[in-house]
């Protein structure tokens, strides 16, 4: 769809409402155990979750402005595409098919699991049992049509916010000793710069998605004065939000504990709500994680099949094809189910995430660099909004970015060179394919 047939009708609440949406998840409540364990000290994990804060609202501003430069169908893809060429377009959308959305799924469906065997007392065992089950069910109901799994997001985002905001209120008020706890600043034998580079790696999970917030720029009245508004404020409300809750984690429990469970949120639910109160929380946990698995399968599924309608893929003629009663791309669900599943027998949920925002981040901070060549390269590009403070704000991001990317390669080299080797795949497969793309309009043979 051009810009001309958007109809702009998105006011900066509405706006507000979209990006802390898309923004808030799983992370807040989980990630509390990788920040302090990676810092040893309560102080270096909240400057982490600050800086993860600053980076994002950084992000979000230049991005925004390849989104309203650039309102194509694709978001991301479309703009490396514009910048760079088909081929890192083309290698950022099979990273998405194969590492970033699947590890997501096989991410968020393991910590589902373990908060049900938490929740229920079960044997971990079941662990990968559970996993599975949750991804199957949730791809079966979005193979329903978009109408199923928008109603379970609507939910989903109602009931996320009850226990942030029953955990922020109440713990702060409970929570004992706590102001001592949010120091000392660091700790022994944990190098500043690695340390708060990984804990940042791990707050990055958390903030992910607000590289979507430009995809509104062509339906907002006034981009230009309120999109900027929209980004700052939803962001920085986010970054309050994480923040509050981590300060009430820490009036409740030390770093040292937080570090050493697996469900944190729930243990200090439980310290300050009862048993059965913590329960009630939990399962609030357990309906926002199942929510944010549902959107990436709702989201995920429709990558493969997208690049799939342009014969892009192996098996394009398979993956393309809908479902005949429901028209959703049900063919790439299973694509997208398959992998997941390989990578939920990981059952390293940290690794996981790690190694999706490793891979990510390469190309966001690809995007982040793009506002500088377009401007270079194509100066009457019509831009409805730009980057304020350019070029320090695009310079924050660059920078914030590059930081996350080499520490990753430093502190865990096997992980950052699996998800180098699986994005390189898939150049081969661009050279054998590339004579054969079509236009998604056309028929694929």
């Amino acid at each position: 769809m051009n810009k001309s047939e958007l109809k702009k009708e998105i006011g900066l609440v509405p706006a507000l409402a979209i990006v802390i949406g898309m923004v808030i998840g799983s992370g807040v409540f989980f990630k509390p155990r990788a920040v302090f364990s990676s810092t040893g000290a309560p102080g270096l994990g909240m400057m982490a979750w600050i800086l993860g804060g600053i980076i994002s609202i950084a992000g979000g501003l230049t991005a925004a402005e390849i989104s309203a430069a650039i309102p194509r169908t694709g978001g991301m893809v479309a703009y490396l595409e514009e910048t760079y060429g088909d081929v890192w377009g083309y290698l950022l959308g099979w990273a998405q098919t194969v590492i970033y959305f699947p590890a997501n799924i096989a991410a968020l469906a393991i910590i589902f699991s373990t908060q049900v065997i938490s929740l229920l007392g079960l044997n971990d065992s079941m662990l990968n049992i559970i996993a599975i089950i949750v991804i199957i069910f949730l791809t079966c109901m979005n193979s329903l049509g978009s109408k199923t799994g928008g109603a379970i997001q609507t939910v989903a985002t109602v009931c996320k916010l009850i226990p942030l905001f029953a955990i922020i209120v109440v713990g702060l008020m409970k929570g004992g000793g706590g102001a001592a706890r949010l120091f000392p600043m660091t700790a022994v034998n944990h190098p500043i710069g690695t340390s708060l580079g990984s804990a940042l790696v791990a707050t990055m999970f958390a903030y992910d998605g607000w590289i979507n917030v430009g995809a509104i720029s062509g339906e907002m009245k006034n981009p230009g004065k309120d999109l900027p508004k929209a980004i700052v404020g939803g962001l920085s409300l986010v970054m309050a939000v994480y923040l509050l809750i981590n300060v009430a984690y820490l009036f409740v429990l030390p770093a040292t504990a937080l570090a050493g469970t697996k469900t944190p949120a729930a243990d200090v639910a439980t310290i300050i709500f009862g048993p059965a109160g913590g329960k009630l929380i939990t399962v609030g946990i357990l309906i926002s994680i199942f929510g944010a698995l549902n959107g990436y399968i709702l989201t995920g599924m429709r990558i493969p099949y997208a690049m799939a309608v342009e014969n892009k893929l192996p098996g394009s003629a398979w993956l393309a094809k809908l479902h005949p009663t429901f028209k959703t791309p049900i063919n790439s669900g299973i694509l997208l189910t398959i992998i997941s599943i390989l990578l939920v027998f990981s059952g390293k949920f940290d690794q996981l995430t790690d190694l999706l925002i490793f891979v990510i981040w390469i190309f966001y901070v690809m995007t982040f660099l793009a506002v500088f060549v377009l401007r270079k390269n194509k100066p009457d590009l019509p831009r409805p909004y730009k980057v304020p403070l350019y070029p320090i704000v695009p310079a924050i991001a660059i920078l914030g970015g590059a930081y996350i990317i080499l520490n990753t390669l430093f502190t865990q080299p096997m992980n950052a060179g699996i998800g180098i080797v699986l994005t390189i795949i898939g150049y081969p497969v661009y050279l054998s394919r590339k004579n054969k793309f079509k236009k998604s309009d056309d028929n694929i043979d």
